[in-house]
Parts: C-alpha cells; sequence; structure tokens
C-alpha cells in the first residue's frame, strides 16, 4: 500500500522543478502534504503562495497544502544540510503531521530529516538536470527563466504598461503595436463597450468603465508574456470625471489596485486631430490632455511622455520599454 507522502519548501517562487517534485511523490505516495513554510522575512506573502499551490493542484484531491508560519530562531532555515537544523525540522514535523511515511526532497537533508522520522526518503531531481532552475535564480532574473516559473506564479512577475494620453492620440494603435511586437496579451480601453461617443457620457458610466477596465486587466495578466500592455488607466477614468462633470470619481480598492502600473507611458497631442464620430473636438482633446496630465501628478504617477508621428511613437515607446526593463532583466523581452 502506498503511504502517506509530505513534500515541503518556500516555493517562492512556485516553479516547474516543484511541481515536477509534487508529481513525483504523487507516484510514490497514495497522498501528499505539501507544507509551504513561511516566515514575516520573506517578499511573498504565504497567503500567495498557498494560492499558487491551491490554484496548479486544487482538482487533486490527493494534494493538501498545509501553510506553516515558522520563527527562524525555534527552527532555523539554512542553505547547508545540517543534522541538527533537520533534526529540529524532523521533530516539528513528527508532531504536526503524524502519519508521514515518505519524505520526498531534492536535497541533502532530506536523509537527514527521514533518518530522524524513522522514514523512507525519495530523492527527487538532487542535481536539478530534469529542471536546471532554483527559486532563488527566478527571483535574480524572472525574465531570464521565465519558462520555469510555474503558470500561477507568472502573473506576480508580470510587468504592467499603460498607454494613456487624450483622445486622438493613438493609444488603441498603439497599444496594440506593442502587444504583437513584444508578444503578448493587451488590454483595451473599455469605454466604448458602455457608450458610443464621449459627449453622451453621463457620470454614473465612469464608474462601470472603471469596474470593467479593471476586472479585464486581472482577466488578461495571466495571458502575459513577461509584459501586460494596457490602453489607459483608471487615472484618465477620474480625469474625465472632473473635466466632464466637475465631479470626484471614487472607485473600490481593488480597482486601484489592479490600475498599479510599473510603467506609464503618456501620449502628447503633436499628432494629428482625426474626428471619427466618436470623439471630443479637437481643442477639446487638447484640453483634456492638460487634465490627465494634472491628475497624473496629483497621484505621484510617473510617466514619459511620447510624441511625434505615429511611427517616432511606437519606436520611442518600444525603446523605453526594453530600456526600462531590460536594466534588471538579461534576456530581450520577445
Amino acid at each position: 500500500m502506498k503511504k502517506k507522502g509530505l513534500v515541503l519548501g518556500k516555493f517562492m517562487p512556485l516553479h516547474t522543478g516543484h511541481v515536477a517534485m509534487i508529481e513525483f511523490a504523487l507516484q510514490h505516495c497514495e497522498t501528499v502534504v505539501v507544507m509551504l513554510c513561511v516566515s514575516d522575512k520573506e517578499a511573498i506573502s504565504g497567503d500567495l503562495r498557498k494560492s499558487w499551490l491551491d490554484t496548479t493542484f486544487g482538482n487533486n484531491d490527493r494534494v493538501e497544502v498545509a501553510l506553516v508560519e515558522y520563527d527562524e530562531a525555534v527552527l532555523p532555515n539554512s542553505s547547508v544540510s545540517s543534522r541538527e537544523i533537520s533534526a529540529l525540522w524532523a521533530a516539528y514535523i513528527g508532531e504536526h503531521f503524524p502519519g508521514i511515511g515518505i519524505f520526498v526532497s531534492s536535497e541533502p537533508y532530506g536523509d537527514y530529516v527521514a533518518e530522524y522520522l524513522g522514514i523512507e526518503h525519495r530523492c527527487f531531481d538532487q542535481e536539478r538536470k530534469l529542471v536546471p532552475v532554483s527559486a532563488s535564480a527566478i527571483l535574480g532574473d524572472p525574465f531570464l527563466h521565465w519558462s520555469y516559473i510555474a503558470a500561477a506564479a507568472k502573473p506576480w512577475f508580470v510587468k504592467k504598461i499603460c498607454i494613456s494620453g487624450s483622445e486622438s492620440t493613438g493609444k488603441s494603435t498603439l497599444t496594440e503595436r506593442l502587444a504583437h511586437y513584444f508578444e503578448t496579451a493587451f488590454v483595451p480601453e473599455m469605454a466604448r463597450e458602455v457608450i458610443e461617443t464621449t459627449e453622451e457620457v453621463v457620470f454614473d458610466d465612469l464608474l462601470k468603465i472603471a469596474t470593467l477596465h479593471a476586472a479585464t486587466i486581472d482577466e488578461r495578466l495571466p495571458l502575459a508574456n513577461k509584459i501586460l500592455i494596457c490602453d489607459t488607466d483608471v487615472n484618465i477614468t477620474k480625469s474625465y470625471s472632473k473635466y466632464l462633470f466637475n465631479r470626484p470619481l471614487i472607485v473600490p480598492e481593488w480597482i486601484d489596485a489592479a490600475n498599479q502600473f510599473d510603467l506609464h507611458l503618456f501620449l502628447d497631442t503633436d499628432c494629428p486631430y482625426v474626428q471619427d464620430g466618436t470623439r471630443l473636438s479637437e481643442a477639446e482633446r487638447n484640453a483634456l490632455s492638460g487634465y490627465h496630465e494634472e491628475q497624473l501628478r496629483e497621484n505621484g504617477v510617473a510617466y514619459v511622455k511620447i510624441g511625434g508621428s505615429w511611427e517616432e511613437r511606437f519606436e520611442q515607446a518600444k525603446a523605453v520599454i526594453k530600456e526600462t526593463f531590460l536594466k534588471e532583466h538579461s534576456r530581450s523581452l520577445i
């Protein structure tokens, strides 16, 4: 009869090596407890890491994810395999997870923990030949190791880029063109999903637009390849509220949270004005641009201004995105 197994780790972040190790454990165990070890000194919350594991193995009733908050003064954490430290962890496991028959790990300390528990140790890919990556390597350069990050964890690493500006400045076209170039997903402007023309908008429409746009950002994050390009953000919707109705637009916190961007590109009005039947006049477009910039400044949003011809805008935006994110990452975004 197969035994109950245990896999432990920080899973910070969850990567394909972790997933493979848990699947390996399932081959040798009837059920597997995944012990998620969390301390208050770590950058990624335990709840978020648990959600990655739950999403990845949520449909498998043979996997139980247990979040364990530990005190490093009581249960030390070391990159070096130590009998003394292993004995402390084995004592904790024996007390809190009785009935474990197999300990599965990819580290030398696995032998020590299993020995102290008096159970079997199954070692998985200790030399990292099957999955040549580590969590620390991913944290050091997520884009370089992108293919090894578990699908559930990838949205946390996605860099969000907002393309904003007044009407008839090329936002929609530039958003789609950048997304195509960087081979990633994009979020379109949602105003036209709610209203047909700017002139017919009523105040209540603005919250509908902001809600739909924020929900779409959250929906598209899992589809993004390293970066997500978004046409407009909630600051622009709030600016419309001031410009058209002289009223502040108050939105739920989750909408503001969804609209936190890593880079904001603002399109200037030094381009041809095109009236497609849905827009304000050219004079109003130019005035609205000033409202938008003031809204960004008031909210402490740093932005890079993009101008020139349509082709110049694309080349400028592309260069800024690469310069901004390739400072941190060693591999091209595409």
